[in-house]
């Protein structure tokens, strides 16, 4: 598995195992299972998990999976584990949000993580209207001179926002994001902030939610209600990117380059986000190790000149999506925005 130096001193696995589909919210999750399949996936070489705060249980699940990972494999081998998390306020706290109430989420992380001092810390504030959003970044900043956070880092923001936290003193290490074959919104001024400010990108939604992938490849266009959110939210990108006759020409150029490597469209799509300039790692979620072999094999696909010139000519027709980073999601009374959960932490468990 490919790895870079995210920060001096801190390599990753380009590879990124997401958290979000071990929530719950796919369905049911055997906790002794996912731990298995942690494992199984830190000892083929993915080393770097992603959660949050927000995503209920999964904090949990990777401490037992840490505690476990020590006891088979030493303390040696648990140092290569990194685990990025995220501080996800909810919208309702923001006019009310406190030094206080940020530590208290920290410490909750890293109780749940089992770790004295947490990796990586994503940041997100749901509306840029509401104060307190510098203030939070560098009292993030100050729990990392405390020790309690080794590297603070955004997810979600537009550039504006990343360098204002800059500018102010926070040192970020890197900025989740949106980033994808059929969304570009990282490629406009967040690659520029990202040179201005050496930080690098870890994208997530590659797939567009399963979208780019071989099931989707000749099937006619699904009307709503979609499975489940992701593709709700999914659809609506390509919707805006070039709609479905655009979205199935895109498919076909990816089954091509999929041909020529014998492997599927889901995995060409990850490696050409993990090629993109400024892209350190790419996040896939998984429910389980059914799809371990595929996420390994992003970090083994070597896209050539030919490749890339089938995939910038299906690209060529696609749209640019509108706006920064994430603002069609913040935009509450907007399609995309009216799909989103903003009070993700008040909600039960």
């Amino acid at each position: 598995m490919e790895r870079t130096e995210l920060a001096p001193g801190y390599e990753i696995s380009r590879v990124i195992r997401g958290g979000w589909q071990l929530a719950g919210g796919h369905g049911a999750i055997a906790r002794d299972a996912a731990i298995e399949d942690l494992i199984a996936t830190a000892q083929a070489g993915i080393t770097t998990f992603d959660c949050a705060d927000i995503y209920t249980g999964v904090e949990e699940i990777i401490g037992d999976f840490r505690v476990e990972y020590a006891r088979r494999h030493g303390t040696a081998a648990l140092d290569a584990i990194r685990v990025h998390t995220k501080f996800v306020p909810d919208l309702a706290i923001l006019p009310t949000i406190s030094k206080a109430y940020v530590e208290k989420v920290i410490d909750t992380s890293r109780a749940r993580l089992k770790l004295d001092r947490l990796d990586l810390v994503q940041f997100h504030w749901w509306d840029y209207a509401a104060p307190g959003c510098l203030d939070t970044a560098l009292w993030l900043n100050e729990l990392r001179q405390a020790g309690k956070i080794a590297r603070v880092s955004g997810t979600n923001f537009d550039a504006a926002h990343v360098e204002a936290m800059v500018d102010a003193g926070v040192p970020i290490t890197s900025v989740q994001v949106q980033y994808s074959l059929i969304d570009d919104r990282p490629a406009r001024r967040m690659s520029e902030a990202a040179v201005a400010h050496g930080f690098k990108l870890l994208c997530y939604g590659t797939v567009a939610g399963g979208f780019l992938s071989d099931r989707w490849l000749g099937r006619k266009e699904p009307v709503e209600p979609q499975e489940n959110r992701s593709l709700t939210k999914y659809k609506l990108i390509i919707d805006d990117a070039g709609g479905w006759d655009w979205f199935q020409s895109l498919l076909e150029a990816l089954r091509m380059i999929a041909d020529r490597h014998a492997t599927d469209i889901a995995t060409v799509a990850s490696r050409a986000m993990l090629d993109t300039p400024h892209v350190a790692g790419v996040i896939v979620g998984a429910r389980n190790r059914s799809h371990l072999d595929a996420n390994l094999a992003i970090g083994n696909l070597p896209l050539d000149a030919e490749d890339r010139a089938v995939l910038a000519a299906a690209l060529s027709g696609r749209r640019p999506i509108e706006g920064e980073v994430y603002a069609l999601e913040r935009d509450r009374t907007g399609r995309h925005g009216a799909i989103m959960k903003y009070n993700l932490n008040a909600e039960p468990a």
